[in-house]
């Protein structure tokens, strides 16, 4: 059976276990990270020599990174869903993908980190109010590509809508300004229609506050 290892209020478990639940999976959840412990165990090591979540276990197989697990969950289990069968839908997913790795979750879990994470009296507001700026012009960025789409590659959902969809409830649920992003806020009602992200990413944070130890 399918093994899934880490916190239910990471956002990068998260990624994982929606893709879990897109595709209808059976599937064991192991609690990791935080507050769970388990990482700095040497079975855990021998998954992922990183010591981070989340990881799957497969088939004999261990992957870790979270972009890593939705493509291989889409590919395996979710041909013509998760998993485009049109090369340049997949390659529309892809680029997206890699581009929430690369600049929004970077930007955006900076933004989180500092503004929600870290105790008031050690917040540095400079830092923060250059991520609200940030976060602003990406999701702006995002708001622009998404006109004329009802998902990230398209009409319809597939495993690129998970990574930068992850983003969302977080975004939306800190206390800051945000720009009008009508397209982002209309695709993010999209998200919320489905049972799988209710579940697995509108998980509520508060238990972040303040807390820089995970």
């Amino acid at each position: 059976m399918l093994k899934v290892w880490g916190r239910r209020n990471s956002i990068n478990v998260q990624k994982v276990m929606w893709a879990v639940g897109e595709l209808g999976l059976e599937h064991e959840h192991i609690d990791a990270g935080g507050s769970f412990g388990k990482l700095d165990s040497e079975e855990f090591e021998r998954l992922n020599p990183n010591r981070r979540v989340p990881v799957i276990e497969d088939d004999g197989v261990a992957i870790w990174e979270s972009h890593a697990i939705v493509r291989y969950l889409a590919a395996k289990h979710g041909s013509g869903s998760l998993w485009a069968e049109d090369p340049a839908t997949r390659a529309a997913a892809d680029m997206w993908m890699d581009w929430t790795a690369t600049d929004l979750q970077n930007v955006f879990i900076g933004l989180f980190w500092n503004l929600y994470r870290t105790p008031e009296p050690q917040r540095n507001w400079n830092l923060i109010r250059q991520g609200i700026a940030r976060s602003a012009i990406l999701f702006r960025l995002l708001d622009r590509h998404l006109e004329g789409r009802r998902f990230i590659a398209g009409d319809t959902f597939t495993m690129g809508d998970i990574p930068a969809g992850a983003q969302l409830y977080r975004y939306y649920e800190l206390e800051i300004d945000r720009p009008a992003l009508l397209n982002v806020e209309a695709w993010y009602m999209r998200l919320q229609e489905r049972e799988a992200y209710r579940t697995h990413v509108m998980v509520p944070f508060d238990e972040l506050k303040g807390k820089l130890s995970f």
